[in-house]
């Protein structure tokens, strides 16, 4: 894989504003079906800073463009693939602006998926676990117009009493 090549495909789906990657798929975007070459090809780009590397096999396109606020969620999307994810918790209430102290680099995830917190240049990602099914995680979301789904204020508040948070930062005026 030359470098050029690389940097043309990241930049061909940067402009479709993706720029967050698992090891599967930069070997699909590469057409690389040889794990050692792929993996070399992505230290190089890695040490050249055009990917930065989130987790182990999780890669965020440095130079992307459609980069935005919501960075954090696609970061989060991609590490727990496959499961229901929805913005809950202290971040969802206080987007709601039912708690009184507003998380700045820390985004609260509820997941299918197990639980886990990664730090990452651009902030900590918890998830926890839920066991609601996805039915009830559908009908307790909102989509409202960003990459994950939004906990409703009921939801969140449900969900932070469940997982036994500390409920004293909540504005009980503002639910």
């Amino acid at each position: 894989m030359k470098k050029t090549e690389a940097i043309k495909k990241l930049l061909d789906y940067d402009k479709r504003g993706r720029y967050v990657f698992t090891n599967s798929d930069l070997a699909k975007i590469f057409h690389q079906d040889n794990a050692r070459t792929l993996r070399a090809g992505i230290k190089r780009l890695v040490d050249d800073e055009f990917l930065t590397r989130i987790i182990n096999g999780v890669y965020v396109y440095s130079l992307a463009q459609s980069k935005g606020s919501d960075t954090l969620e696609h970061i989060a999307k991609t590490i727990r693939r496959g499961e229901y994810n929805y913005v809950s918790l202290e971040s969802a209430l206080a987007e709601f602006g039912a708690i009184s102290q507003t998380p700045i680099d820390r985004l609260t995830i509820m997941t299918t998926g197990r639980s886990a917190e990664y730090k990452t240049p651009f902030g900590t990602i918890e998830f926890t676990h839920t066991k609601r099914s996805p039915i009830d995680i559908l009908e307790n979301t909102l989509q409202v117009g960003r990459t994950l789904r939004l906990a409703t204020k009921e939801a969140a508040l449900r969900d932070l009493k469940r997982v036994c948070r500390n409920t004293h930062l909540v504005n009980g005026d503002a639910l």
